[in-house]
């Protein structure tokens, strides 16, 4: 466990990218979500050998694409383009989703729409009528991979929190997520303790306040 460390600015989405590669073990092989979590394959490092796998059929996977290196047959799960490294290999999607499945992957990183306490996570469907869900491999990710991180904003466009007692939004998955980044705080998950790792642009007593759930603060 990392000691507490804060900061007055909120992290931006960069930072928060940042942070995330910066924890991601050396030689981990790694599946990066849609949304967000996209943006963490540009702040990864070379010596860091971090292999990024895609469920839509590729291990390899570089930085995002821009201008010239675009090439709109090579994308991401989210219709990213995307580049290859050296050694990329490509192979049928349900392949990509034996690999999930199996245990193969190290890390996965996924947004959410609601995280619990206990690690549960929500972030396929909010449940309002005309609100169109969208499963694609989230579900095979949460559970399969060895460690299942988030990455989202804490609070809603009304103000209420992400991270809840329990949830109300359909379930992803149960007890699966174990750290979860964001722009105020960095949270780490075990055992139904939520400890805060770091805090950025808010104190901890005032997260504590806002906060449904009980909060630890990292030695």
């Amino acid at each position: 466990m990392s000691t507490f460390s804060t900061t007055e600015a909120k992290l931006t989405r960069d930072e928060m990218a940042q942070q995330v590669a910066a924890d991601i073990p050396a030689g981990a092989f790694v599946n990066l979500g849609i949304g967000q979590p996209t943006n963490v394959s540009n702040f990864l490092t070379e010596e860091q050998g971090v292999t990024l796998h895609t469920e839509n059929g590729m291990l390899g996977m570089g930085p995002v694409a821009t201008g010239e290196d675009i090439d709109e047959d090579l994308i991401n799960a989210g219709k990213i383009p995307v580049t290859e490294l050296a050694g990329a290999s490509f192979f049928h999607h349900a392949d990509s989703f034996a690999m999930m499945r199996g245990g193969h992957l190290d890390v996965c990183v996924l947004g959410a729409f609601q995280v619990s306490k206990d690690g549960d996570l929500a972030n396929w469907h909010t449940g309002a009528e005309g609100a169109i869900p969208a499963v694609g491999g989230a579900m095979d990710l949460a559970i399969g991979a060895k460690q299942t991180w988030v990455m989202m904003s804490l609070f809603t466009k009304t103000g209420e929190s992400k991270l809840v007692e329990a949830l109300s939004y359909p379930v992803t998955g149960l007890g699966c997520v174990s750290r979860i980044y964001t722009e105020v705080a960095i949270f780490e998950l075990a055992g139904g303790q939520v400890t805060v790792r770091s805090t950025h642009g808010i104190s901890f007593e005032e997260l504590a306040e806002r906060l449904p759930v009980g909060l630890v603060k990292a030695a």
